[in-house]
C-alpha cells in the first residue's frame, strides 16, 4: 500500500464522529437556552411585582389615601400591564413602623414547561405616608 493509499484511509475511521457529538452536545444545549429563557420570565414576572408594589405605595402613601387604594392600584397596575406575565397576582399592605405604609405584590412567573408551576416572585415597596404640618410645630 502507498503512503496516498493510506492517507485516504484514515479518515474513515472518524465517519458519524459528529452525529455522536451533536447528539451529546444538543440536549445539553436545549437544556442551557430553556434556563435562560425561564430566567428571563421570572426576572420580568419580577419587575412586574416590583413595579406594581411602587405604584401601590405610591398612591397608599398620598395624603389623604388609604392602604386599600394602594393595594387595589398595584392589582391594576398588573391587570393592566402584564397578568398574562405574572400569574396569581396577589398584592397586600401593612404598616411595618407609624406612619409607614407597605405593599407586598406576590405571585408566579410563566413556567417554560407545560404543567409546571412558575416561581414564585415576591417584591415589596415602602414608604413614608404623607402628612400635613404647619412650620413650627414638630
Amino acid at each position: 500500500m502507498s503512503r496516498l493509499t493510506r492517507r485516504v484511509r484514515a479518515p474513515d475511521r472518524d465517519t458519524g464522529s459528529v452525529t455522536v457529538e451533536l447528539a451529546i452536545v444538543f440536549p445539553v444545549l436545549l437544556l442551557i437556552a430553556t434556563a435562560l429563557i425561564q430566567y428571563a420570565l421570572w426576572f420580568h414576572a419580577r419587575s412586574l411585582a416590583l413595579a406594581a408594589a411602587q405604584q401601590g405605595v405610591t398612591v397608599a402613601r398620598a395624603y389623604g389615601s388609604t392602604p386599600q387604594a394602594g393595594r387595589d392600584s398595584a392589582l391594576t397596575f398588573i391587570a393592566d400591564h402584564g397578568a398574562e406575565t405574572l400569574l396569581s397576582a396577589e398584592a397586600s399592605t401593612s404598616s411595618p413602623a407609624v406612619g409607614q405604609v407597605e405593599v407586598l405584590v406576590t405571585g408566579r412567573s410563566l413556567s417554560v414547561l407545560p404543567g409546571m408551576g412558575g416561581i414564585a416572585v415576591s417584591q415589596s415597596a415602602a414608604g413614608p405616608v404623607e402628612h400635613f404640618t404647619m412650620a413650627g410645630v414638630p
